[in-house]
């Protein structure tokens, strides 16, 4: 008798997820298509392929300042991979891409306070660095592009003097955006997008939140929530700041907030088909864990 509602309302929250999510995908395909026509491999190679601590703070600081969210920072993430980054750096930037953002920060601070804002902002920092330097003891090879060699210098045609000019690049760049990064990722992003749609729908959470939002089983209600439902970092914060003043364990509506942007349907299924399942167990696993000491020590600190 309701399945007709029902499923009205799944193809509305599809809707709505997919006005959201389609603009930053676009957008992170297209930053994708630049590096790839701008960045030299070599390049890449140095500063996020080679070992130490700091390539994988250059990309826990870049992912905390693009605006873009997990869906956008898919299709950038696997052309670092493509272009010979390590495994370390790719995690940190997939984790403090989608976490946080300026924007999300100051809608932070405008509802939260300051202090929810500076915690949460070194909370993603920790994250990032903590399971990109562990990311980095996994046996992965880099996998490579094979880039055409220009026919006059033998260098990288993408990079050498003798290219076609603005129009040349242009293609290129347009190219990669949009036909060769959505025939990587593009059935895993529709499909992502459909289960999150599905669950949003399906799942009552209103229910779950009313029964659950006390003592300590609101944590394990936040990272269930968190890996199940998707949640926009600057979106998600008035819902958060709802929780909360609705008596939610102050330590459990951080962790939902730090695990739901970080780990949509979207980046579970491109980061299984291009770094395999044991991967993406480390990645679900680690992030789950260090959202939920964060949100631990934030309840005894605040």
């Amino acid at each position: 008798m309701h399945e007709p509602n029902a499923l009205i309302g799944f193809f509305l929250v599809l809707k709505g997820y997919a006005v959201e999510v389609i603009p930053a995908v676009l957008f992170g395909f297209f930053l994708s298509g630049i590096i790839h026509e701008f960045i030299p491999t070599a390049w890449v190679e140095k500063h996020l392929g080679s070992k130490g601590i700091m390539p994988i703070f250059y990309a826990t600081l870049t992912g905390t300042l693009l605006p873009i969210c997990c869906w956008g920072s898919l299709p950038v993430a696997v052309s670092f991979y493509k272009k010979g980054s390590r495994l370390g750096p790719i995690l940190a930037f997939l984790v403090a891409t989608p976490a946080t953002s300026i924007s999300a920060l100051i809608v932070t601070y405008r509802l939260l306070g300051g202090f929810f804002a500076i915690y949460i902002f070194f909370s993603v920092i920790l994250m990032g660095m903590t399971i990109g330097i562990l990311g980095n003891f996994f046996k992965f090879n880099p996998k490579k592009i094979k880039e055409e060699a220009c026919p006059h210098c033998k260098e990288q045609a993408a990079h050498c003097e003798h290219r076609k000019g603005i129009a040349g690049r242009v293609k290129s760049i347009l190219k990669f955006a949009f036909w060769d990064m959505p025939r990587e990722l593009g059935l895993e992003i529709i499909l992502g997008l459909i289960l999150a749609a599905a669950v949003a729908a399906f799942l009552p959470i209103g229910h779950l939140v009313k029964r659950y939002l006390h003592g300590p089983l609101a944590y394990i209600f936040s990272i269930i929530v968190g890996l199940l439902v998707y949640f926009c970092s600057t979106a998600s914060v008035p819902l958060i700041d709802a929780l909360i003043k609705q008596g939610m364990n102050v330590g459990a509506a951080f962790t939902l907030l730090l695990i739901g942007p970080i780990t949509s349907y979207g980046t579970i299924l491109v980061l299984r088909k291009e770094f395999g399942t044991r991967v993406l167990a480390f990645y679900l696993s680690a992030v789950s864990l260090l959202a939920l000491g964060l949100g631990y020590v934030f309840s005894l600190v605040r």
